[in-house]
């Protein structure tokens, strides 16, 4: 982690980072002790500073969370996304395993979406017929139960 002088253009301090991400504070600090996110830098006051890179990752990782994966889980497929992604060289084997572990998640995230959907359709569905339930017992609006003029 490199130390800053001065916060500019390629730094966003926390507070933004989370007004960016729509995770709080907290959440933020918990996912860099957890080691899903590191700040990029420090600045001179010993202020978290992170990047667009930070953000994204963070986007990531706030679109896993509704879909039910574990911070183990997470940690594990950014590392498998990280090292696809980086530099090093990977044998035949090793980026294979990798895309694998990918692929694992990539399922394990379209099955939890469908499963989802079920709940939306069925709460929609019981909103529905709520609001049917109402059109047939409640008062025309403007109306007062015990209104008796016409």
């Amino acid at each position: 982690m490199d130390d800053v002088d001065d916060v500019d253009d390629r730094h966003m301090q926390i507070g933004e980072v989370a007004a960016r991400t729509e995770l709080s504070l907290r959440t933020i600090r918990h996912y860099e002790e957890t080691g899903l996110v590191i700040p990029s830098a420090r600045s001179q006051g010993g202020f978290r500073l992170y990047t667009e890179t930070d953000v994204a990752r963070l986007m990531v990782i706030r679109r896993m969370k509704p879909l039910g994966f574990t911070l183990e889980q997470m940690r594990d497929l950014l590392d498998a996304t990280d090292r696809l992604d980086g530099d090093a060289p990977l044998d035949t084997a090793e980026r294979a395993a990798l895309l694998e572990r990918v692929r694992t998640y990539q399922q394990a995230a379209v099955e939890q979406v469908e499963k989802l959907r079920t709940q939306l359709s069925r709460a929609e569905d019981f909103a529905t017929t709520l609001t049917a339930r109402l059109n047939r017992t409640a008062p025309p609006a403007g109306t007062q139960p015990d209104d008796d003029t016409p």
